[in-house]
């Protein structure tokens, strides 16, 4: 066969391949991406940037949007937190599986690209393994627009307010679940079973309310009545004024909070008021119990979650691996992946 007639051959067939492809409609494949240099693909990156899509950051509203988020907040613009923080947010996104944790920090940047969002999450290594959790900028003027709180919030001066962490930290609260529904936590709060109600307090002693940990359904009365309370009776130089304090005001006028019997919980309208030991079988004044050695460790059946009072840790005890106190327990059986960083001595922040 002479070398003319094979390339008549070869010409004939692509001819007919282009026609068939035509008709068909089917296109040639196109990568949906391109390696970074460095990645697995390439010379020197590990992660894939979008090409032919353009990358559009997920929101907090469309995480929130189901209204039974897990809410943890973060005030001060610290990007290294204790290890505590990394267990609570471990243990909540271990206890509740099928619901996002969501972790707002003051100090994170805005998150407009892919870049931005697998920095945010590769910060945390223990954490980054947890499909269900998730990071965002605390922008507090746009948490409080729409709220009772912008109008307070655009006039106080933080220079001046003694507690300005914790105010602003109590006023975060109330507009993220006012807005998003779900259970606000404290960072000092380790979880050990589901929460079983929708909308609850949590009693700190019989007749004084936490606001530590709580969940409301989105728009709940109890939450906007606080907002307006908060700013109606301001005074930042009183601790916990704007706290629980706050809302065991509030909780009187919804009901007279009843007597708690045995270990139940008590109704207040459609609130549940959950017994002390729910959230707090160890009190406030015996804070170091964390941090000691037990003979014989308490299983905390009738607890959901266990508040440590970090705030009371003004020498910043920690966890310490191997000193077999209370504390190691909790870490070793509720967020085992930021124990195991610890206990290998590897760094926890990426």
């Amino acid at each position: 066969m002479s070398k003319g007639f094979r390339f008549c051959i070869i010409l004939l067939i692509s001819m007919a391949c282009g026609f068939f492809y035509r008709k068909s409609g089917i296109q040639p494949s196109t990568p949906a991406y391109n390696p970074l240099p460095g990645s697995k693909n390439s010379s020197s990156s590990s992660t894939y940037l979008a090409t032919n899509v353009s990358f559009s950051p997920i929101s907090s509203m469309d995480v929130l949007k189901k209204g039974n988020g897990i809410i943890f907040i973060e005030t001060t613009d610290r990007m290294k937190p204790p290890s505590l923080v990394l267990c609570a947010i471990e243990s909540a996104a271990r206890v509740y599986k099928d619901r996002s944790v969501v972790f707002f920090m003051k100090g994170l940047p805005d998150i407009n690209t892919m870049e931005d969002e697998l920095k945010a999450r590769n910060h945390f290594p223990t954490l980054s393994s947890f499909d269900n959790v998730y990071f965002f900028p605390l922008q507090m003027e746009k948490v409080f627009s729409d709220t009772p709180l912008m109008p307070w919030y655009k006039k106080v001066n933080p220079k001046f307010e003694r507690y300005w962490t914790h105010v602003s930290s109590d006023g975060c609260r109330l507009a993220l679940i006012w807005k998003h529904g779900g259970i606000y936590m404290d960072s000092d709060i380790i979880s050990m079973r589901p929460i079983p109600d929708v909308n609850f307090l949590a009693a700190e002693s019989p007749q004084y309310s936490s606001n530590g940990v709580f969940g409301l359904m989105t728009h709940h009365i109890f939450s906007w009545k606080s907002m307006e309370n908060f700013v109606q009776n301001y005074n930042g130089a009183i601790w916990g004024h704007q706290g629980p304090q706050l809302f065991t005001r509030i909780l009187n006028q919804f009901c007279v909070i009843p007597q708690f019997k045995s270990t139940e919980d008590v109704k207040c309208g459609n609130i549940s008021f959950l017994h002390p030991q729910r959230f707090y079988p160890i009190p406030y004044p015996a804070w170091r119990r964390y941090y000691e050695v037990w003979q014989n460790v308490q299983t905390f059946n009738d607890s959901y979650a266990l508040h440590l009072w970090n705030f009371l840790n003004q020498k910043k005890k920690s966890m310490v691996p191997g000193s077999n106190t209370l504390i190691e327990h909790l870490y070793k059986q509720y967020c085992p992946t930021t124990y195991g960083a610890l206990e290998r001595n590897q760094s926890i922040y990426g």
